[in-house]
């Protein structure tokens, strides 16, 4: 049977929908980009906040559509976290769906492509994730060690038993990614209750992969090409903790620096307790470790921050950023902030502003708070205006958007190391890629003219000069190629 994929939300999910086409195409099945000759239609979904949740829901009716009156589908599956979440009320309300498969449900879509019926499974052991993972033998959900402060509550009675499912290095896996990079899931789940966040129930308890499956598969992902990977979890500094193997992380990123072909190595999604020296050690050391650190550090006034359930205060994450930057010199720093939380005051929210206008942030992404039932918060009042949230995350865009513009005019007329990302949407004469404190998707671009796409592929790392800038972006000049090892 055809299978045509439509994939939402972050990377996370994007490896479990990866994971999923590589075992459809193992059973047998071909994969199509048009979803109108598909046979069977595969959304995976996204659901942390209301926008994702709108944006699931429209693809998933597009596609019920499609079933209805326009393509050749049969069978309509919806996977992923808004399944996880809203797993009998998306059938109720879509009779269009057929099958419905939550976040711990990966191994289950062959025999939902195959028969397009909703699988009888009531209850997730171990036994049968293993089962799935094609018998590994490597552990898949050890007795947490060593967790610190955190605290994993139980999911409410009466409700499923939380995901437990965690591929491995043996595990088909067709990448969506370009052919260049690709993202690498070192652990699943979260332990974490911080109060705006519905990931803990959707994904389950934290739970690291094994180091040596992590190396196989960057060995194998290497030979198909790949040249930057992207380690993901929801705190990748937090792997090997949970199986009692502090320095875990350190030695993953040392072992993979080893890796011939391999040209550079992304940490992304890290938290302020959890970085520790020995990380940053490696990160300053290792060569193809970028020197790149994302933290989502979520708002810069302690009251805000403890009303979130998160750690630390302006004063505790001045020092944390200042010892990165000591550590690890020219890195890059990402975070991510929330406006709009319950109860968030106007003196407050200055907190916030004078944070991003004192550290001088490379890259902020800012979020408008959303009012998530089965979350801590969502007992609260959310009582700061729509329109004030908005105009809340567009003050602190503007700061950071000044910040930037300044940083970027400052590289004109220097000399830059760009990864090729292949040609721009815009012009198939200039190519685009990125710099190393670049990640894709979510940061600025470097667009590269004069460059002879016969020549110059994608992968490929190149040293440019700087000819211009915008807001964000660059623009530059390919003067030499490197030979990349």
């Amino acid at each position: 049977m055809k299978i045509g994929f439509v994939s939402l939300g972050c990377p996370k999910n994007l490896v479990d929908g990866e994971v999923m086409l590589g075992l459809a195409r193992e059973a047998g099945h071909e994969i199509t980009p048009d979803a109108g000759d598909a046979d069977v239609i595969v959304v995976n979904t996204c659901a942390f906040i209301d926008t994702a949740k709108e944006e699931s829901i429209q693809a998933i009716l597009e596609m019920a559509q499609l079933k209805k009156h326009g393509g050749v589908c049969k069978t309509l599956v919806v996977t992923g976290c808004l399944g996880e979440r809203y797993r009998d009320q998306l059938k109720a309300e879509i009779p269009e769906i057929d099958v419905v498969l939550g976040t711990g449900d990966v191994p289950e879509i062959v025999g939902a492509i195959a028969t397009g019926r909703q699988p009888m499974t009531l209850f997730r052991s171990r036994d049968a994730a293993v089962r799935a993972n094609g018998g590994a033998s490597e552990p898949r959900n050890p007795e947490p060690k060593n967790r610190g402060t955190r605290t994993a509550e139980p999911r409410n009675p009466g409700t499923r038993p939380a995901p437990t499912y965690l591929y491995d290095a043996s595990t088909p896996r067709v990448l969506t990614t370009p052919s260049h990079y690709a993202y690498v899931k070192v652990a699943e789940g979260c332990d974490y209750t911080c109060a705006f966040c519905i990931i803990p129930t959707l994904r389950g308890e934290f739970r690291s992969r094994d180091e040596d499956s992590i190396v196989r598969e960057a060995e194998q992902l290497v030979a198909q090409g790949v040249r930057e990977l992207l380690l993901i979890s929801q705190d990748t500094t937090f792997f090997g903790i949970d199986r009692g193997e502090r320095g875990a992380l350190a030695r993953l990123l040392r072992r993979l620096n080893t890796v011939p072909g391999l040209t550079w190595i992304r940490l992304l999604y890290l938290y302020p307790t959890t970085i520790t020296d020995d990380v940053l050690d490696a990160m300053a050391e290792c060569d193809k470790v970028c020197k790149y650190i994302d933290l989502p550090l979520q708002h810069g006034s302690a009251d805000v921050l403890r009303r979130m359930r998160r750690p630390g205060n302006r004063e505790a994450y001045d020092k944390l950023l200042a010892r990165i930057r000591s550590k690890v010199p020219d890195v890059t720093l990402r975070t991510t902030f929330i406006v709009g939380f319950p109860g968030e005051t106007d003196a407050e929210f200055d907190e916030l502003c004078a944070f991003v206008r004192d550290t001088e942030f490379d890259h902020v992404g800012v979020f408008t708070y959303s009012h998530e039932e089965g979350t801590r918060a969502f007992a609260m009042d959310d009582d700061v205006p729509a329109a004030t949230k908005t105009a809340r995350r567009n003050r602190v865009m503007a700061l950071q958007r000044a910040i930037v513009m300044r940083r970027q005019r400052a590289r004109r007329g220097t000399t830059v190391r760009v990864m090729v990302d292949g040609p721009s949407p815009e012009s198939p004469l200039v190519m685009q890629g990125r710099l190393e404190g670049q990640a894709p998707d979510i940061d600025p671009l470097v667009y590269l003219s004069q460059c002879d796409p016969a020549t110059v592929q994608s992968g490929d790392i190149v040293w440019a000069r700087v000819t211009g800038a915008g807001d964000y972006d660059l623009v530059a000049e390919v003067i030499a190629s490197a030979v990349v090892a």
